[in-house]
């Protein structure tokens, strides 16, 4: 059964409401298994300092929970532990405030030790200010959005006691984080290249990234998860592409963005994206069915500005297209491309796209092999798209699909 819960919106009077955030904080109850019963939009010239909207208010939205049985009050912002605690008292209802909903997701998707111990990291220096406020909250019996993650007990200790539990997870995320930059030291060394998938949640990332994956396997090979939930993809992935000139890459699904996000859950998820700084080519992926595109090219600027990754090249991807056609392309974007991910010769086209990026421009040559270059010529067709190979009695002539770079290395086959 869903937990019911009243969306309180606040929003000052001199900003406009946008719906599109209502929205989001829509899906992000939903994927916590909450039900919207109703949304009361505040607006207010100043916050109160005791219950944040306001005492009339407060017992207003009491009145309304009551007649729809509701037992939670989730705020689009984030709340002091004094207003929690305020809150709670007035309406006798649980109180979750926007980045406690956010953490209690990740809490739910994390599965990696890294991404748990993550998630633990981000959910203790989020509550050690709020210890006061989380006392009564979490001495109550039952669960719920905003209860996962670190248990009651461990959360209903004196701040000594978590500050050292942060610092303690913080060696555990050090230790795992050096195990990761020497993997990422030997992927380098393999000398393949890595292509990182950003952006907003929900923008179809993972989806995509099957799709590229197994285009020229005969196989499908694991999947990437997939399914309409905000913050699905939290541990990052991995997977081999084959791209049309034969050489593979390595894909990476990274954990989505979303407008605001707690700067400790980012502080927490960047060892995670430090995969974005070693990647030879960024795809931006963008829902292009989105009325809200402005924001999502913001928001993921502005946290990529952060990552200091914004010197890669990047290419980005207008994904579902399907769903908008007559997409606009927004701002001066100079690199990009206008997909669905369910057209297998958009993604052709993007495969293309990231080959070019990758190796730059390929040429169609004639090439020539007698038997005694028997070797060159099964490396030529093993690491080349090839057609028209005709075995001859002296020799084997084909066309190959060839970078201008290595041109030069097989000019002596070249017809």
């Amino acid at each position: 059964m869903k937990e019911k819960t009243i969306l309180v919106y606040f929003e000052f009077k001199n900003k406009k409401i946008n719906d599109e955030d209502i929205g989001e904080m829509e899906s992000l109850i939903e994927s916590s298994g909450g039900e919207v019963c109703a949304i009361s939009e505040v607006r207010k010239n100043s916050i109160d300092s005791k219950y944040f909207i306001g005492k009339g208010k407060c017992l207003e939205i009491k009145d309304a929970a009551e007649k729809l049985d509701v037992t939670t009050l989730i705020f689009n912002v984030e709340l002091s532990g004094s207003n929690i605690k305020n809150l709670e008292d007035i309406t006798g209802l649980k109180i979750v405030d926007k980045t406690n909903l956010i953490l209690d997701i990740f809490a739910s998707r994390a599965k990696t030790k890294q991404s748990v111990l993550q998630v633990e990291l981000a959910e203790y220096k989020y509550r050690l200010p709020r210890l006061i406020g989380f006392r009564d909250h979490l001495s109550r019996t039952g669960g719920g959005i905003g209860t996962r993650g670190p248990g009651e007990t461990k959360l209903e200790v004196d701040r000594r006691t978590i500050q050292k539990k942060i610092d303690n997870i913080k060696r555990e995320l050090k230790s795992i984080d050096k195990s990761q930059e020497n993997m990422r030291k030997q992927r380098l060394k393999s000398d393949i290249k890595m292509v990182s998938m950003v952006g907003y949640t929900n923008a179809g990332k993972s989806t995509l990234s099957n799709k590229l994956v197994n285009f020229y396997k005969d196989k499908y090979t694991e999947e990437f998860e997939t399914e309409d939930l905000l913050f699905k993809t939290l541990d990052t992935t991995l997977r081999k592409c084959t791209l049309p000139n034969k050489k593979q890459c390595l894909v990476i699904d990274t954990v989505g963005f979303i407008k605001d996000i707690p700067t400790d859950l980012i502080e927490a998820f960047k060892s995670t994206l430090l995969d974005l700084k070693h990647s030879d080519l960024i795809l931006f992926v963008l829902d292009s069915s989105s009325s809200d595109l402005d924001n999502q090219i913001t928001t993921t600027m502005d946290i990529l500005k952060e990552l200091k990754v914004l010197d890669k090249p990047m290419v980005t991807v207008f994904n579902k297209s399907d769903k908008n056609p007559n997409v606009i392309f927004p701002y001066n974007l100079d690199n990009k491309i206008k997909i669905s991910a369910f057209n297998d010769k958009d993604i052709e086209k993007l495969l293309y796209k990231i080959q070019e990026e990758l190796y730059g421009n390929y040429k169609c040559v004639n090439m020539k092999f007698d038997y005694n270059h028997q070797d060159v010529l099964n490396a030529v067709l093993q690491n080349f798209k090839c057609e028209n190979v005709s075995y001859n009695n002296d020799d084997v002539s084909l066309e190959v699909e060839i970078s201008e770079s290595e041109i030069e290395k097989y000019k002596e086959f070249i017809i």
